[in-house]
């Protein structure tokens, strides 16, 4: 039977419900932006996660927790007098008809790097015309995000400056170069900052090799998690148990590694 609360109005006033200081729910009531924002990260990993594994149920129950975390940080700004959800509606559909000219007005594109290219421009314009405008190209891009991500966009906005290798060859090149000298400072007992910038110098060029491979390096991370988490829950099995696995010698667990991995 179809649900009568399928109309986002219902949610507002759940929203508003929870928040009242009259009667609502004490946690609710008691959380602001800040403690918000954790959820609304973890909601949306939660999604990602439903799609890399090709969910549509939990899919579906992800993006319903998502859209509550929109909804509460709008009732959040209401209650300020900022703004409420139908701002945060109309701002998104007026930006987005905005930003695809080619789509809405007489503006052609040609390919998705063209659009990407006008997408930013785009962009740059409206940072001027609300007195936003930034001195850097790198000013804009926020520091929250995820490391990952934030590399990759990192390099691209140094790569639209002329800044970056032509092809992936030579970022391998460049990895390979990263890894010698973060072994060079292990073998040379180098002290624990130091080796811990050299690790970092090869995780921003495993993202510098998975953006020039037009490769997400985070989801690929997501997928290599998944494979391990799968390979040790079978050795932990193929073994009797976790405690049996702890009395394996290295070769045993090199061999049962393998073996899992074939299978």
């Amino acid at each position: 039977m179809e649900s009568e609360h399928r109309d986002i109005a219902s949610l507002l006033a759940i929203m508003r419900r929870l928040r009242d200081p009259d009667g609502g729910c004490p946690w609710d009531r008691d959380q602001d932006f800040s403690t918000i924002a954790p959820y609304t990260i973890e909601e949306a990993y939660e999604v990602a996660d439903a799609i890399a594994r090709g969910h549509m149920g939990d899919l579906e129950d992800e993006l319903g927790d998502l859209l509550f975390q929109v909804v509460f940080h709008a009732r959040m700004a209401e209650e300020r007098g900022a703004f409420d959800f139908g701002d945060v509606v109309s701002g998104i559909v007026e930006k987005m008809i905005r930003r695809h000219p080619h789509v809405f007005a007489d503006t052609q594109v040609r390919s998705t790097g063209e659009q990407s290219r006008a997408w930013d421009e785009i962009k740059a314009a409206e940072r001027a015309a609300s007195g936003r405008g930034v001195e850097h190209p790198l000013d804009d891009v926020p520091a929250s995000l995820a490391p990952l991500q934030r590399a990759a966009k990192l390099q691209r906005r140094a790569a639209r400056h002329g800044f970056d290798w032509p092809r992936a060859e030579p970022v391998l090149e460049k990895l390979r170069e990263e890894v010698a000298e973060l072994e060079h400072e292990l073998t040379q007992g180098a002290a624990r900052e130091r080796v811990r910038a050299e690790l970092g110098d090869v995780l921003f060029t495993v993202v510098n090799l998975a953006r020039h491979l037009e490769m997400d390096a985070e989801g690929a991370l997501v997928e290599a998690n998944a494979r391990f988490e799968s390979r040790f829950r079978a050795m932990c099995a193929a073994a009797g148990g976790v405690d049996d696995l702890a009395a394996l010698d290295a070769s045993q667990l090199e061999d049962l590694w393998q073996r899992v991995k074939r299978e």
